[in-house]
């Protein structure tokens, strides 16, 4: 699509009652989905009905919060949150990290279609089971448990298989204070999900104009097969994969647009997931708590802000992996928009004596079309200013699935083999 190629650079401690019981199926479609029933969880003791996330198409969802405007400068890096207990997120005033921006100097309104948008939210969808020059991917892909990177996530992993059994997304609320609001994610439990037992936790994060249902609405990308597979040959843990609404927005009218002001919710993000969604989590489920067992990834903005959220918060999150990262990070601009940026240059690094991550993936693929080379950005300052990270490109792979089965996959692997040689 020409408009996805001109958008070259934007980017538990259980509570009371945790059952899950999928309500009436609906269509939740890349980004613009929205589930057409919407439950408000009862008492904090008791969580929401579930309502079964479809893979579809669906409409527009209007986003449900605003980041209040205080006038500052481009904001300087944040304080480190005092060390807490990996399970616990008081919300202090302290704990908030300020994203504030100057308003951007120009914005550029451009009308996209729902496949558009989509494909900035959750990517583009390439072929199932195909290599870049259109062969077929071999099947024969016996895990040898190793820490190398693989460019291309096995076909036994992304694959539905006959011998695994696989769960749904369902859609829930939480009240966020961050956002003053009630507020949707996506989640997707084991199979055998229990209260007797605990799991550790993956937050997933979407793109530009997607909502807590893009991953959940979009088959391609295989989450829930890669997680499934890889935990029922005895590879990883089971875990839990929560998917949320990262436009963190106070003002129910305000919609993601390319400009600094509407781009500016999702750096507001960190403050609802810290704050907020994280405790709701841990409350509502029974997870293994800690940053071992706490992982975060992102696609496309959620790349971006998976980048923001670790080096602000690293003694939250064990493994990372920031797949395809948006523009933002520091200031630039591009042909959509002015960036005014997060962080200095030289401020893309840990704060010194910072917990940092296990692991900490970055990558992208070589063809593409969307965010361009400024992944590839990230990494070298990163490397620059002395921050350990892993960096690799996909060949092949454009702003797509094929990007976010590698980056998944390669988290899952780093995890379980650091797990398997403790």
């Amino acid at each position: 699509m020409l408009v996805c190629l001109l958008a070259a650079v934007i980017f538990a401690l259980p509570a009371c009652s945790k059952k899950e019981q999928p309500l009436n199926e609906s269509a939740a479609s890349g980004l613009n989905s929205a589930p057409t029933e919407t439950v408000k969880d009862e008492a904090a003791e008791t969580p929401a009905p579930a309502e079964e996330v479809k893979d579809g198409a669906a409409e527009t969802p209007a986003p449900t919060e605003t980041v209040k405007d205080e006038a500052a400068e481009t904001p300087a890096p944040t304080e480190k949150a005092k060390d807490e207990a990996a399970d616990t997120y008081a919300p202090t005033e302290e704990n908030e990290v300020d994203v504030t921006v100057t308003p951007a100097t120009e914005t550029t309104e451009n009308e996209l279609s729902d496949e558009d948008r989509d494909k900035f939210a959750t990517g583009v969808n390439a072929d199932e089971g195909q290599s870049e020059n259109g062969e077929e991917i071999s099947q024969d892909t016996d895990e040898v448990l190793n820490h190398e990177i693989e460019e291309k996530c096995p076909a036994e992993f992304s694959q539905t298989r006959s011998d695994v059994e696989y769960t749904k997304f369902v859609h829930k609320t939480y009240f966020s204070t961050t956002c003053n609001m009630e507020r949707g994610y996506t989640i997707l439990l084991p199979a055998d999900y229990e209260e007797t037992k605990q799991y550790p936790v993956l937050y997933m994060l979407h793109g530009i104009f997607g909502d807590e249902n893009s991953f959940a609405g979009d088959s391609g990308n295989k989450i829930r097969e890669i997680v499934t597979n890889m935990a029922t040959d005895g590879l990883i843990e089971e875990t839990i994969v929560v998917c949320p609404n990262m436009y963190a927005t106070d003002d129910p009218a305000q919609k993601p647009s390319f400009d600094a002001e509407s781009c500016l919710p999702y750096d507001n993000f960190i403050n609802d997931l810290v704050t907020d969604l994280m405790p709701h989590i841990e409350c509502s489920y029974s997870v293994l708590t800690g940053r071992e067992n706490t992982y975060l990834a992102g696609f496309s903005m959620g790349g971006r802000e998976t980048l923001f959220i670790t080096l602000m918060k690293p003694e939250l999150f064990g493994y990372v992996c920031a797949i395809s990262a948006a523009p933002g990070i520091v200031e630039t601009k591009d042909m959509f928009m002015y960036h005014p940026g997060q962080l200095k240059e030289d401020q893309v690094k840990f704060a010194e004596g910072a917990v940092e991550p296990e692991k900490f993936i970055v990558c992208c693929g070589t063809n593409d079309s969307v965010v361009g080379k400024y992944p590839l950005s990230y990494h070298e300052l990163l490397e620059a200013n002395g921050a350990e990270h892993i960096w690799y490109e996909i060949q092949g792979a454009d702003h797509d699935n094929n990007a976010i089965k590698s980056g998944l996959y390669n988290l899952f692997k780093q995890i379980a083999y650091d797990k398997a040689n403790k």
